[in-house]
């Protein structure tokens, strides 16, 4: 199996390396001292039978330390690259190894009851309310969502954007009937006399521009009269429009029952009358709704707005300044206080937020296991085995260690045991 070259390692791998050559150097180093104590014992217990245990020992060693390096080594490839059956186990199980992880994690944590249990006991909402709360934090919060929401604006197409101002402007307001409902809206206003304001309004507006425009009465009525008739007259007569004028406004406003507010009642109860059955009257308002909502330079209008509005909400989104920036960060640290302080808040996001995980584990955690199984099965066999070697190799190399011990211990129990045996029954 070709080895990543340890400069394409993480810092951390890295030393994970470094720690497993030890751990291998140190079970190597255990295998050669069992086999040198093997040969000496060998040499000399003929003449020393005490040396005998020493042999016993070492014989013991070398078989328990090869027996743990064999399988130590068939987990991760063929112990000297012979094709012995059921070696190499995690590069030729690695796509099974995936399935079965899946699903282990998918049963044991991925269940609706273990995470209720769990979420139950954490307080998210008060921990998050006192991180939020925080003003450096509510404005790093605040900051990403700026983000983001800038990033958002910016990704927006321009046209889509219009085509869908376009579609809701033609659904919610040109392919609506408004003459029905104008019509209802104002035979209700009639009948509760609330167009008296408008009257008086309208009555106060006219009296204050007559007041402030007599000029504009001059020769309003005179130059339609003959050129013989004298320029003294001319005056007169537009002075009497003008104080004919004042007079009837002033009327208007002070009788709440003059015969012009019986006229413009009438004619209101006649025109709400009218949009709801008259068929010219309301063609004539569905023709001006489209005239108006359907002209390209309304259209244009929208356009412009839209890019004024996401202009201006970028800028505002960039700026750390902005009052924009300012509230959202305000209103950040607010929720936080909120959740921070209220009880009765805490319990409801903490419930919101555990029915929401169950919910979610429930529904998708096949999906969410898969990624485990189908992640494990594109990784490379060879990269595969050697991340995972990295990861517990050096612990493994203990086996070989206590190997080396225990059959060394062995080796010389089952020796002093069987002299005994020769000892006593020989």
């Amino acid at each position: 199996m070709a080895r990543t070259p340890i400069e394409l390692l993480s810092p951390a791998d890295q030393e994970r390396r470094r720690a497993l050559s030890r751990m291998k150097t140190i079970a190597l180093g255990a295998l050669i001292a069992m086999a040198v104590l093997f040969c000496i014992g060998f040499v000399l217990q003929e003449r020393y039978p005490a040396w005998g245990y020493l042999r016993a020992a070492g014989e013991g060693g070398m078989v328990g330390a090869l027996a743990d390096w064999f399988a130590v080594t068939a987990l991760f490839r063929r112990p000297m690259g012979l094709p012995i059956p059921h070696t190499a186990i995690i590069p030729n199980r690695k796509d099974e190894i995936g399935r079965t992880l899946g699903e282990f994690v998918e049963t044991n944590f991925l269940a609706g009851d273990v995470v209720r249990q769990k979420l139950d006991t954490t307080p998210i909402a008060a921990r998050l309310g006192a991180w939020l709360r925080e003003e450096p934090n509510a404005q790093r919060v605040g900051s990403e969502l700026s983000t983001a929401a800038a990033g958002i604006l910016r990704a927006l197409s321009d046209d889509d954007v219009q085509d869908l101002i376009s579609d809701l402007a033609r659904r919610h307001l040109i392919d609506q009937d408004w003459a029905t409902p104008a019509g209802t809206w104002l035979g209700r206003i009639v009948e509760t006399d609330a167009q008296r304001p408008a009257v008086d309004l309208a009555a106060d507006t006219i009296a204050n521009w007559l007041s402030s425009n007599h000029a504009a009465f001059q020769g309003l009525i005179s130059r339609r009269l003959p050129g013989w008739v004298p320029k003294l007259a001319h005056r007169f007569v537009d002075d009497t429009a003008y104080n004919e004028a004042v007079k009837f406004v002033d009327a208007v406003r002070e009788d709440p029952n003059h015969p012009a507010r019986h006229a413009i009642d009438g004619y209101l109860a006649r025109l709400a009358d009218n949009l709801q059955h008259d068929p010219t009257t309301r063609a004539k308002l569905e023709g001006a709704k489209s005239g108006v909502f359907d002209s390209p330079k309304v259209r244009q209008l929208a356009s412009d707005a839209w890019q004024t509005v996401k202009t201006g909400l970028i800028t505002a989104l960039e700026d750390e300044d902005s009052a924009l920036r300012a509230r959202i960060n305000a209103a950040l640290a607010d929720i936080g206080a909120r959740l921070a302080d209220d009880a009765s808040l805490q319990r409801r996001v903490d419930g919101w937020v555990t029915n929401a995980a169950v919910f979610l584990v429930d529904r998708y955690r096949h999906d969410i296991a898969s990624i485990i199984t189908d992640t494990v099965e594109r990784w490379d066999a060879s990269e595969t085995t050697e991340k995972i070697e990295l990861m517990v190799g050096r612990d493994l190399q203990y086996i070989r260690l206590n190997g080396t011990v225990v059959g060394a211990l062995a080796g010389v129990t089952i020796f002093a045991v069987a002299h005994a045996a020769v000892q006593l029954f020989g």
